[in-house]
């Protein structure tokens, strides 16, 4: 079914991206995929990829292998050369050579600079032939399982985030600049410093998103990291760093680790460094904050919401992107919508009836809608069946399981689905918490609201405690003056064609809110994240004629 799928999008995908340089350079090099080591629809229980880790600028294995499952039918398809505790080692040493004023800074190797926009120029590239790119998106599908577009788009917004960062635009992110001083000879001058060595955590829903955005933008500010990346995908990312080593990365600037979670920790612990980047669940997060002493950066989990304004305009397509808000990649972004609020207007229109039958388009055989990796089905119904012994609530539509499927039992597998919860219950003490429980599937909430309960709405936004993205669906310019000035969400879509997911390489990413908050993928970002301010004061003199030693003080 898969290869079906892939093949049928890859000729798509190739005749839409296909241009003439494109065509000239694949038909001359790019035929072998020379850096893979895999073969992404030829991945299967009998003949499953291996994953290596890559330290000290070497690919090694590992006296214990882990098996990850296929996330479509359950074989084992992929073997894990995975770190337990006792060889940490290699890892801790890697990462302790590196000096904390990095790998490359304003006074040491600017060379280096220049070299990451080569690196960029040739990666990106690479990424913008048909043949890689499609080679990426089928991997990512293979782990990861979300529709050809859905796995095409991460591969999209890696290769302009790359071409973002090409030629000078690296050197340019250590940009510094000079204040005058007291006296002649006297200056201030403000630096881009980076960590030294540092440590990257990733999540397992952009398998090849997150990890490259935010490995390089360790890279270009001078760090050294090490990076983890959800086993269930890291043959994704093992697959990309061959290709960075193909475009000019040093093997030694990079570590790349399999591991479990208590293996992580254990060599961030004895590591020790600089700065940590993680992106996963709350739970996690705050227990990292605590044992690392606040030397972390956090885009964690998103409970999202939406809030529809009183204008109503375009319900085919307010519809439509409220279902790509809340199921597409089964519900499995931290940006997916996770609450609706409809003003009283909207509840009046066909709106919840549209985003009914486009929920129920959805179907397994082109994985629009697809196994939950996080959350098991009994667990998403449980959670339905809660909220449905809220007063006043109703299932609007979905509430069971996806039927004929080989998915195994490990995961989820429900159909597209939304509760209706009135708005004065969510505000019960004893129901918030259940309501704004973030369920990492395709699963929403939706409520209602009249003009008066605008308060209402705001208040809700201020009890919930994460605040990634957001969007005012309004054109109304006082109706979003007010929500945006009273809400917190560091990235928040406001107007007519307002969303909660999208990343793209072209605006900041991250949560707000949160001192510790990260963000990815633009110059902003990187510089917040992967560096710290370091000022240097020259006093070259000269020192005033006649000076005297002066009384104390």
């Amino acid at each position: 079914m898969l290869k079906l799928l892939v093949s049928r999008a890859a000729r798509v995908s190739t005749s839409r991206n296909h241009n003439g340089f494109a065509a000239f350079s694949f038909s001359r090099c790019v035929h072998s995929l020379q850096f893979a080591t895999v073969e992404a629809e030829e991945i299967s229980g009998s003949k499953p990829a291996e994953v290596l880790n890559l330290v000290q600028g070497k690919w090694v294995g590992s006296s214990k292998w882990n098996t990850i499952v296929d996330p479509l039918n359950g074989d084992s398809f992929i073997n894990i050369a995975e770190v337990d505790e006792t060889g940490i080692q290699p890892f801790v040493e890697s990462l302790s050579s590196c000096p904390k004023h990095g790998v490359h800074n304003p006074f040491k190797a600017p060379e280096r600079y220049l070299m990451y926009g080569d690196i960029s120029t040739k990666a990106a590239h690479m990424l913008s032939l048909p043949k890689i790119s499609d080679f990426f998106t089928r991997l990512i599908q293979r782990v990861s399982p979300k529709s050809y577009q859905q796995a095409f788009g991460e591969v999209y917004v890696t290769q302009k985030f790359l071409e973002n960062f090409c030629g000078d635009q690296v050197r340019f992110l250590a940009r510094s600049f000079a204040v005058p001083g007291n006296h002649l000879g006297q200056q201030s001058h403000g630096f881009r410093w980076p960590y030294g060595p540092v440590a990257i955590i990733t999540p397992f829903n952009f398998p090849l998103e997150i990890p490259v955005l935010q490995l390089m933008g360790a890279l270009y500010m001078g760090n050294k990291p090490v990076l983890k990346v959800d086993s269930k995908v890291s043959i994704v990312m093992e697959q990309m760093l061959r290709l960075l080593h193909s475009c000019g990365l040093p093997v030694e600037d990079v570590d790349f680790i399999n591991s479990d979670g208590k293996t992580m920790n254990k060599l961030l612990l004895e590591a020790n460094p600089r700065m940590t980047l993680f992106t996963g669940s709350s739970r996690v997060a705050e227990k990292l904050a605590v044992d690392l002493k606040g030397r972390v950066k956090l885009e964690d989990a998103g409970f999202d919401w939406k809030i529809l304004g009183p204008d109503v305009h375009q319900e085919d397509y307010i519809a439509w992107v409220c279902d790509q808000d809340a199921y597409a990649c089964s519900g499995q972004k931290c940006s997916a919508q996770s609450l609706l609020f409809m003003h009283e207007n909207w509840s009046k229109t066909s709106l919840l009836s549209k985003l009914k039958d486009l929920a129920e388009r959805r179907k397994l055989t082109d994985l629009t809608i697809g196994p939950v990796l996080t959350v098991t089905t009994d667990s998403m119904l449980e959670h339905v069946n809660k909220l449905l012994e809220i007063p006043g609530s109703k299932l609007l539509f979905g509430g069971r399981p996806l039927e004929d499927h080989s998915i195994p039992s490990i995961y989820g597998a429900i159909k597209p689905t939304a509760v209706y919860v009135p708005l004065e219950e969510i505000m019960k003490d004893k129901n918030f918490e259940l309501v704004t429980k973030e369920i990492f599937g395709p699963f929403q909430v939706i409520t209602d609201y009249k003009n008066s309960e605008l308060p209402v709405v705001l208040d809700a936004l201020e009890r919930m405690h994460n605040h990634l993205t957001a969007a005012v669906v309004s054109n109304d310019p006082l109706f979003l003056q007010e929500v945006i000035g009273k809400s917190v969400n560091g990235t928040t879509y406001a107007g007519l064609r307002a969303r909660t997911t999208g990343a793209p390489q072209n605006h900041w990413f991250g949560p707000a809110g949160d001192a510790r908050g990260a963000g990815i993928g633009t110059p902003e970002a990187i510089k917040l994240v992967w560096s710290c301010h370091r000022e240097v004061i020259y006093d070259y003199g000269p020192v005033p004629k006649n000076w005297e030693i002066p009384p104390s003080t």
